[in-house]
């Protein structure tokens, strides 16, 4: 064989290994089988020498003349270069591959992570929105086609960017993104041609990133939202590995973190929807990852079209609120058992908020003014409750004597202490209205401000973000138990929450009747507070900044009470007064009454002879 038939048969065989080489990208497979070959050729054709620099030269040629050949031949759609297409308006900055059509990256303008930086909710290679188009045994999907882009600019301000895939035989994939002017909700058009089917599966995947101070407070909060198309909803949280699949059509899906959401959303709904999605990841800059599989309904002609929208944004009540379609439920304002506090923020806490800021710029003053707000409101029934321990203060003495009386026989003594407290016109059970009023707001209040965007980043005394816990002092080394209890570092506002928590309970001590029966109670109020520093220590800064002025507003408000307004000696003279008077018992006491002197005759009754 001469040197001609030489070079003539390696060139063809370039053109068969480039020609596989395309079709099966197997890059190296094929420098392998080269490899081979020109090792099996050398051994059997040892003469004559050919240069080798020569016919690589020549090889690289042949190669890259197959494959201008090969792609001359095939619809554009498939061969290309990934390029960048940047889609903006006054709220989000978003970045497109023209591979796929999808995008990769997502900045929301208005805010700043926890360092200052620019805010992405995603960005990178982990974040697409893949469909299966009809017809190709679900082998052809839209990531791995290569679009062509033409953006527009309308009068109003909106972007769009149109991606249109050739496949050839009358086969057409056009996917149209459409940004207003100032929105965080993206449109979507996604229209077949030449792909008649009943069914579109999409996977959206997800890579939300780390935005806030603690990245462990930030997984924790992460949960995946929907609602169904009946109206109803429903989320679970991400803890660690989690897989779901719904059990009905959805409107829509959202991968929420902390203070921001990914939000997809169908015109017709989504089917058959599989949500996996995790938080057990070794990359700090990631705090979880979400893959949800889901179909469309198509109608089955030759052309096609899909309506979506997409969310990327804030948690902001007001904003998700707009859009009535229920992704306001995504703030949670009362969830659960206290699920009721949540009409508490909407209709009153919330109003008042908006209310203030529209004057006040500081939110720590306003935090200040709501709790002050809230004590006025209660102020009533916090003056019923000092009169009511008042009362009971001065019937100690009477009380104690019919203890000592009864002190054998604790159901007469029971009967004969409400017998007094009538008589003196007295109810053992004021003191505890007032509470029971405290206890939907301060509820109301734990939910509101840890999940209330409003308070994110916004300064106040010695806290620089009242959306996270203030530090005065942290370590980085793991301290056993109380590390995982307490945390790495010390909260201010939580200490003084704490102290005053302990001033106001040895207060309301010392100006309240002891119950020697339970000597327990007395002990409780000074153990709760201790034991929740630990939990109030890793929350919001606004939420423990209120817990601690609301104690000091109720010291203040219980010490001009009990010294300005409460005259013990009156009401000594007053209850004096009332056992004068024919009492008339109410049907509270009455059936109190009745159900005493029912059991202590059930006590007293002598046995029954068996016979």
């Amino acid at each position: 064989m001469d040197r001609n038939s030489v070079i003539g048969f390696a060139l063809l065989l370039a053109l068969v290994v480039g020609y596989v080489a395309y079709n099966y990208n197997t890059k190296s497979q094929y420098e392998k089988k080269q490899q081979q070959d020109s090792i099996a050729y050398a051994k059997a054709h040892p003469k004559p020498v050919v240069d080798s620099s020569k016919a690589v030269v020549q090889m690289s040629a042949a190669d890259s003349a197959a494959n201008d050949s090969l792609r001359r031949t095939m619809p554009p759609a498939y061969f290309g270069q990934a390029q960048s297409i940047k889609l903006e308006n006054k709220k989000l900055s978003l970045e497109f591959s023209t591979k796929g059509a999808y995008p990769v990256s997502a900045q929301v303008k208005a805010y700043k992570t926890y360092d200052q930086l620019p805010l992405y909710l995603f960005k990178g290679d982990g974040n697409r929105l893949n469909m299966i188009l009809p017809g190709g045994n679900g082998s052809l999907a839209t990531a791995d086609l290569f679009f062509t882009p033409v953006q527009k600019s309308e009068p109003n301000g909106d972007q769009s960017v149109d991606f249109t895939a050739d496949l050839g035989s009358g086969k057409k994939v056009d996917i149209l993104y459409t940004l207003p002017a100032d929105d965080y909700m993206m449109r979507c058009q996604v229209s077949l041609a030449g792909m008649p089917g009943n069914t579109l599966q999409m996977a959206w995947e997800t890579q939300m990133l780390h935005t806030e101070k603690d990245i462990a407070t930030e997984r924790t909060g992460t949960q995946v939202y929907y609602h169904y198309k009946n109206d109803d909803h429903d989320y679970f949280t991400v803890k660690g590995d989690e897989k779901k699949t719904l059990s009905d059509v959805a409107n829509w899906v959202a991968f929420r973190t902390h203070y921001f959401n990914s939000t997809l959303l169908a015109d017709n709904g989504f089917s058959k929807v599989e949500v996996n999605a995790t938080t057990k990841l070794t990359d700090s800059n990631i705090i979880a990852k979400n893959r949800t599989t889901m179909d469309l309904s198509l109608a089955g002609g030759n052309m096609q079209t899909i309506g979506l929208k997409w969310y990327m944004g804030p948690n902001d009540y007001r904003i998700m609120k707009s859009y009535k379609n229920g992704m306001d439920e995504m703030v949670p304002l009362g969830v659960g058992l206290f699920a009721f506090v949540k009409y508490i923020n909407k209709w009153i806490l919330i109003p008042i908020f908006f209310f203030l800021s529209s004057f006040i710029s500081n939110y720590g003053i306003i935090i200040i003014l709501i709790t002050v707000f809230i004590r006025l409101i209660l102020s009533f029934f916090t003056y019923k409750s000092y009169l009511s321990a008042a009362k009971m203060r001065v019937l100690k003495p009477e009380v104690d004597e019919l203890r000592a009386k009864y002190a054998d026989d604790q159901q007469k003594f029971g009967m004969e202490q409400m017998k007094l407290f009538r008589t003196a016109g007295v109810n053992p059970l004021g003191g505890c209205l007032p509470t029971l009023f405290q206890i939907p707001i301060l509820f109301a209040m734990y939910y509101l401000f840890p999940s209330f965007i409003e308070f994110r980043q916004q300064p106040f005394l010695w806290a620089h973000d009242l959306s996270t816990y203030d530090s005065i002092a942290s370590w980085s080394t793991n301290i056993p138990v109380l590390s995982s209890v307490y945390g790495n570092h010390i909260s201010l506002f939580t200490l003084l929450m704490t102290a005053s928590s302990l001033f106001l309970a040895l207060y309301n001590r010392n100006m309240t009747a002891q119950d020697p029966n339970n000597p327990m109670m007395k002990y409780m109020p000074f153990i709760f507070p201790i034991v929740l520093m630990g939990v109030f220590n890793k929350m919001a800064a606004a939420l423990t900044c209120y817990y601690f002025f609301s104690n000091m507003l109720s010291i203040i408000q219980q010490f001009i009470i009990q010294k300005y307004i409460i005259d013990e000696k009156k009401i000594h003279a007053q209850i004096q007064e009332n056992k004068n008077k024919p009492a008339t018992p109410s049907k509270w006491q009455q059936r109190i009454e009745e159900m005493q002197k029912n059991q202590a005759s059930r006590i007293n009754q002598p046995p029954i002879k068996k016979k």
